[in-house]
């Protein structure tokens, strides 16, 4: 029996370009891969330091709410009390109380604005992976087209696109 041979339309053994596009396709593919992984994790990450400070500024809150019940307490007791020195050791107590929940205030506040300091970092972060992340895509299709079109200057607009990509996740890596 004859042995029969499928010869394809064109031969990749003698096409090396298409194979190099081939490898530089699956190589932006791999490089978005990673970016669009690390974009995912930075927008989480902001999304958890907000959070953090949000909390922290409702415990901010309630140390103001209590600072001021504290001096209002103090400003009544005194008010209506016909003998002051019978209630001064309770407007002590709510003196000592105000400086404290104010102190606590203060630190809770840095904490809040670091917080928020850190969460706006992080989504400029994510921002140059997004933008890494488009202009990746962007690469790929460019040089995928090279395939159906075997246009050359698809896969040199393709590169130039990954390349501008590459250096925004590179930019978000190191932000």
């Amino acid at each position: 029996m004859a042995e029969v041979e499928i010869h394809p339309s064109h031969d990749s053994e003698t096409d090396t370009f298409s194979r190099r596009v081939g490898v530089v396709v699956g190589m932006i593919g791999i490089l978005l891969a990673a970016v669009t992984i690390s974009s995912h994790r930075a927008h989480t990450a902001a999304v958890i330091e907000r959070t953090r400070a949000n909390d922290q500024w409702a415990f901010f809150q309630s140390k103001k709410l209590r600072q001021h019940l504290a001096e209002l307490g103090a400003s009544l007791a005194g008010a209506l009390s016909a003998d002051p020195a019978r209630v001064q050791g309770l407007v002590d107590k709510f003196g000592t109380d105000r400086d404290r929940y104010a102190h606590d205030a203060e630190a809770i506040q840095k904490d809040a604005l670091a917080k928020e300091a850190q969460s706006d970092h992080e989504e400029q972060r994510a921002a140059r992976f997004d933008l890494g992340e488009g202009f990746l895509e962007l690469g790929l299709v460019l040089s995928s087209l090279y395939f159906l079109s075997k246009r050359r200057f698809f896969p040199v607009l393709g590169g130039a696109a990954a390349m501008i990509g590459v250096g925004l996740g590179i930019a978000g890596f190191l932000a």
